[in-house]
């Protein structure tokens, strides 16, 4: 990590409080030739058509450029490219793509924010983030309910997450650490560009950010951070009786409860907390599981990150280390994480809520 962002890092884990002022000025030459890097070259094109490839032929010509528009407050955000992906529920899934300029200013503002709000984000959070990813998710999932006693599952689904968030309400988590104003209208910009639909037609979204903007990733753990994870840890947890957790995947999300009726009257909340940020649960998705190893092998499922979860009984051999004689197995119940039909993967590690 760069001197000035490391130095950022550290008064965000420092004081908890800070605003930061003078982030804008950070977007310099150096700040932008150091972003590039991170730029996929095979990268769909935006609006303008030049691919990443195309860009770089003339880099620094280009980076000067931004900067010198950036300065005199001339840069203006281009269209979005809507794009659609086949979701493997048979519907589409709406992406923007920015041009490669957007999207390489995109990045250099996520960098900065990701210095800060790293220091932020609590560990049930896993998705875009550094050295976390899908697979610690299911592991610590796993872990948790093999070896915790978790027994009620909330599994969850924001309706069009990336839709219906509210634009207004995140700048007012931004500046909750951020005082610098002509960085969170470079924000606004992207957030309020219009859209270049398949059609022709251009459309100006009031809520949302574009899933395929580069920023977007940041921006959703930082709404997600203050509408879902600082509650469920602030006053979810205090209001249990019994033991809770939260792991969460960008938008994607399950709830393990001790006790049947703390996962009851967190179901019951949790819709109302949402409505607050102008989202919704996708009522066909969200629902309580009883997910106890006392039950019937197999009886209970849920799928999580692309992972089915269920307890089943499955045999292990000693390890080579073990005091037991090679080739002696047990049985022994394990929640597995089975991936499609790609074969069983065995993860074997070790009062009312207020809305």
């Amino acid at each position: 990590m760069p001197t000035s962002l490391q130095a950022i890092a550290t008064k965000a884990k420092e004081n908890r409080q800070h605003r930061f002022l003078n982030l804008y000025r950070l977007i310099d030459e150096q700040h932008l030739k150091e972003s590039w890097l991170f730029i996929r070259q095979n990268a769909a094109y935006g609006v303008d058509r030049i691919s990443a490839k195309q860009y770089e032929e003339n880099l620094e010509d280009n980076i000067r450029n931004l900067v010198e528009r950036l300065k005199s407050k001339s840069y203006r955000a281009r269209l979005v490219r809507r794009h659609w992906i086949p979701k493997s529920d048979g519907r589409m899934r709406p992406l923007g793509i920015p041009v490669v300029e957007d999207k390489l200013l995109q990045l250099a503002v996520a960098r900065i924010l990701g210095a800060i709000y790293e220091q932020d984000f609590l560990p049930c959070s896993y998705g875009y983030r550094r050295k976390r990813g899908a697979l610690d998710a299911v592991h610590d999932l796993t872990v948790k309910l093999q070896f915790e006693p978790y027994n009620f599952i909330v599994e969850a689904d924001i309706e069009a997450f990336f839709d219906r968030l509210d634009q207004d309400r995140l700048i007012e988590m931004l500046s909750l650490r951020i005082a610098d104003k002509q960085l969170l209208r470079l924000i606004k910009k992207w957030l309020k560009a219009g859209v270049l639909e398949t059609d022709g037609e251009v459309t100006h979204p009031v809520t949302g950010s574009p899933q395929g903007g580069v920023i977007s990733p940041v921006l959703a753990n930082v709404y997600l951070h203050y509408a879902l994870d600082l509650w469920f840890q602030d006053v979810v947890t205090t209001h249990c009786r019994g033991k809770a957790c939260l792991i969460r995947y960008a938008d994607d999300f399950v709830c393990g409860f001790e006790r049947e009726q703390d996962a009851q009257r967190f179901h019951t909340a949790l819709g109302l907390r949402l409505e607050k940020y102008g989202l919704q649960l996708a009522a066909a998705k969200t629902r309580i599981i009883r997910f106890c190893r006392n039950d019937e092998p197999g009886t209970a499922r849920f799928d999580f990150l692309g992972f089915e979860f269920y307890w089943g009984e499955i045999a292990r051999a000693y390890d080579v280390s073990s005091d037991g004689p090679p080739g002696r197995s047990f049985g022994i119940r394990w929640p597995i994480s089975r991936y499609g039909a790609s074969g069983v993967v065995r993860c074997r590690y070790g009062n009312s809520f207020r809305c």
